[in-house]
């Protein structure tokens, strides 16, 4: 694969991350909605642990669909011989953590790095996520 090749591939990914991404986060607020229209009664402590939990809970899921949606693109593009290794390659560029036990070929490099923008952006919207989340939902008094 070309550089522009590679950037058009990995964006459409990277798009497609941050559409599961934002959906998910859609998802998570109309549950959260519900949650606190069914249960206004039981406005403790604990039932707040609960939604942030909830939310907590999706954003795991998000990251982790993400990993898979790089695992099988790395697989597919014979980035990684196996579904294993793939998986493992893509936590660790998604994370960008980066150990170096497994390198890709130089005609893929720049398509694999992408998976690690894709974390970056990934992290940083799940942080204002949760951020904002904590805003409007707890209330001022615990």
């Amino acid at each position: 694969m070309n550089l522009f090749t590679q950037l058009f591939y990995g964006s459409l990914l990277l798009g497609l991350c941050l559409g599961i991404h934002l959906l998910l986060f859609v998802v998570t607020v109309k549950l959260l909605k519900s949650m606190i229209n069914t249960l206004k009664i039981l406005m403790s402590k604990i039932y707040w642990t609960g939604l942030v939990a909830v939310a907590i809970i999706m954003i795991v899921l998000t990251h982790t669909i993400h990993v898979w949606v790089w695992a099988l693109a790395f697989v597919s593009t014979s980035a990684v011989p196996n579904i294993d290794d793939a998986v493992y390659f893509a936590l660790v560029t998604y994370t960008t953590l980066g150990y170096g036990d497994i390198t890709i070929a130089d005609e893929l490099r720049i398509f694999c790095s992408m998976a690690a923008v894709t974390g970056l952006l990934s992290f940083g919207l799940s942080a204002a996520f949760l951020v904002e989340l904590l805003t409007r939902f707890m209330p001022k008094k615990l």
